[in-house]
């Protein structure tokens, strides 16, 4: 029912049925007990102003045609019929102002359902019973992004499988707590939220809860858990080898011919490999914070790619393997010159050192769909498809043990995927346990330069 037509009755005050006996007469005259009775029932039931003008004249012009066929009965006073058009006008000043009111009301409505709707946090309002009443586009977004039922009707069980919720809605609804929780969701879309349960207050029954999504922020926290974690170990393996080493050489072993040059040349490679570490900690620390500067120039990727094969070509044929290059001269990239014969290198490093004796690796170029594009591929171990997703990360191993015996300090594709994002570009990986893996990457073309015609 229109919000007007509910709130008629209150607007009209029960004294005016007393106005109408006292103006049209006592409450034995038949017209005035009529009109006494026409007036009650359209409070009572609420109709629209257009209904009590229609009754309000029928009545008028039954009146005056009673009075005039009666003969004794006597006519309606000229007094009475304009108190009769001023309750009139009363009632049609009344109705405007519900009018403009509902109009306002509504307008709030709409703004308030606005403002929810475009908050980046869920939020839910519920009855003094735990169940859903209204919500915003965002708590459907978390909690059915696949579409899914309707939330309102729902209690917090049936949306959430979780008692501390559940529980948390029920202190809010009967005792007027609040609380914070946090509820990791399984599932195709997992979720982590940070949710505030709290009592609608006012006085009002009910309960109101705020969902802030902390997905992607807890996600964060443990790459950087993991990072911190995974450094110490790091510096810790060439530190320990360098001091262990060295003061074995200061008890005394120093003076063994045999034994001494051994440790020396252990701590030299362990102090290589500490040096090349930090260096790429700061190479990724200055592109993360992007205090590279890269200079994007055209780069001709066949030139770039036979620099970093003639870089590897010693290792690799030291392991029996082959190294092909298949990259069109014409294949023209906009890039930093230094950093695409970097991250090639890193790629062709990479291919080297986990593809067993009598491999091959090969790399291709063409430009697809208006890029450049270079596949790096190798016949070596493969990568298992739960790795795939995390290979990029810095020092994320696939074999931890057998990534440390190899070489390397597990930053090389961290700073692949660094630069190439440097430079609009990205880079993909494909890979099968062994059958080979290949990394391919993409980086704008180079417009070719318009031929002068005279």
């Amino acid at each position: 029912m229109p919000l007007r037509y509910t709130l008629l009755p209150l607007l009209l005050p029960a004294t005016l049925v007393g106005v109408l006996v006292a103006v049209l007469g006592t409450p034995g005259n038949a017209v005035a007990v009529a009109l006494v009775t026409l007036a009650g029932s359209l409070m009572a039931l609420g109709l629209s102003r257009g209904a009590l003008h229609r009754q309000l004249d029928s009545l008028t012009r039954s009146t005056r045609g009673l009075a005039e066929g009666a003969g004794g009965v006597a006519r309606p006073d000229p007094d009475q019929l304009e108190e009769v058009a001023s309750l009139e006008g009363a009632i049609d000043s009344l109705h405007a102002r519900m009018s403009a009111r509902s109009a306002e009301l509504t307008q709030e409505s709409q703004t308030l359902a606005a403002v929810l709707d475009s908050m980046a946090e869920g939020i839910w309002v519920t009855d003094a019973e735990g169940t859903v009443v209204r919500h915003n586009d965002a708590l459907r977004q978390m909690l059915r992004p696949g579409g899914g039922g309707p939330i309102i009707g729902q209690r917090p069980l049936a949306l959430i499988r979780d008692d501390q919720l559940h529980d948390a809605v029920m202190r809010a609804c009967h005792e007027g707590a609040s609380s914070r929780l946090e509820l990791a969701l399984e599932g195709l879309f997992p979720r982590t939220l940070a949710i505030r349960v709290t009592p609608v207050g006012q006085d009002l029954p009910g309960s109101a809860a705020v969902f802030h999504d902390v997905t992607e922020l807890r996600r964060l926290e443990k790459v950087r858990k993991d990072f911190v974690a995974n450094v110490s170990h790091e510096l810790r393996t060439p530190i320990t080898a360098i001091r262990g080493y060295a003061e074995t050489l200061q008890g005394g072993a120093l003076k063994d011919a045999q034994v001494a040059p051994r440790m020396v040349e252990i701590i030299h490679r362990q102090s290589e490999r500490l040096s090349e570490l930090v260096e790429d900690l700061l190479e990724l620390s200055r592109l993360e914070s992007r205090e590279v500067s890269l200079k994007l120039t055209e780069v001709s990727l066949a030139e770039a790619a036979a620099r970093a094969a003639d870089t590897v070509r010693p290792k690799a044929e030291g392991k029996g393997q082959t190294v092909s290059l298949h990259v069109p001269a014409d294949l023209v990239a906009v890039g930093d010159s230094r950093a695409v014969e970097q991250v090639l290198l890193n790629l062709l490093d990479n291919a080297v050192k986990y593809t067993p004796a009598g491999g091959r690796v090969d790399v291709d170029g063409a430009c697809e769909d208006g890029r450049c594009v270079v596949r790096v591929r190798d016949t070596g171990l493969g990568i298992e498809p739960r790795h795939l997703s995390r290979i990029f990360e810095r020092f994320y191993r696939v074999d931890k043990g057998r990534s440390r015996d190899m070489g390397g300090t597990g930053l090389g594709l961290s700073i692949v995927k660094h630069l190439l994002q440097a430079m609009d570009g990205e880079v993909k990986v494909e890979s099968q346990p062994n059958e080979g893996s290949t990394f391919t990457i993409f980086l704008p073309q180079a417009v070719p330069a318009r031929s002068a015609t005279g």
